[in-house]
């Protein structure tokens, strides 16, 4: 049986939604026990630095700590690696070219989710995450346009994801609200959560009536696909 490797932790509330997004999905696949679903290894690794401190250049480097954990979960002979955190893909090179097991982008996965005829995008994301651009690279590659924060409304994100974080979903899904109404003002046409804390929040509040692509859905739909498609939720 192939084991699908979670690379999470980053962070613990995010880490179990995804693991049951995938179970869910799998189910409405048709799976009806135990045994017709899929075998995931957790590595759940909370101490690995902070990715968007990171990134903004005001912590630790969280490469040798994703790198350890990629360690871990090839040594246990994962046939697949997914990492439910957006962050943390700024590193994805690095982590793939380490890597024996192939790992899905959640990026790419959430940017491919998005609806026929938007062109205008908003992303929401760790402070971190749009300053090094991953989204925003995707977005324009594929002719649309970012739809970015200003700082007040970044503010209200950053606030959000702390929020999460700590367990507070209530307080989070106010500053979640702020956020959205700013940026569906500046002609956003369709929202990423680009940020697995963000998914959480959301399911707090009211959402508007755009689409939005919920980044932990897509890599979960993403992990079910691939291994629906080599039978691994069929013990052999």
């Amino acid at each position: 049986m192939a084991l699908i490797g979670i690379l999470g932790g980053m962070g613990p509330l995010a880490t179990v939604d995804f693991m049951e997004q995938v179970i869910a999905l799998t189910s409405s696949a048709g799976a009806s026990c135990d045994q017709q679903h899929l075998e995931l290894l957790v590595a759940h690794l909370t101490h690995i630095p902070d990715r968007s401190e990171a990134l903004l250049g005001n912590g630790e480097s969280p490469l040798p700590g994703l790198l350890r954990g990629i360690d871990m979960l090839n040594r246990n002979e994962v046939e697949l690696i997914v990492i439910p955190c957006n962050s943390a893909h700024h590193w994805y090179d690095a982590m793939r070219t380490h890597s024996k097991a192939p790992i899905i982008h959640i990026a790419e996965a959430s940017v491919a989710a998005l609806p026929p005829g938007v062109s205008r995008v908003a992303v929401l994301a760790t402070g971190g995450t749009y300053h090094c651009g991953l989204y925003q690279r995707m977005l324009l590659a594929r002719g649309l346009e970012p739809v970015e924060p200003d700082s007040a409304t970044q503010q209200h994100i950053d606030a959000c994801i702390r929020e999460v974080k700590a367990g507070r979903l209530d307080a989070s899904a106010l500053h979640l609200a702020l956020a959205l109404d700013w940026l569906l003002a500046q002609g956003a046409q369709a929202v990423v959560l680009g940020c697995t804390e963000l998914p959480l929040a959301a399911r707090e509040m009211t959402v508007p009536s755009i689409p939005i692509v919920d980044s932990t859905l897509e890599l979960a739909r993403a992990t079910v696909s691939y291994g629906l498609e080599r039978g691994w939720n069929c013990p052999r």
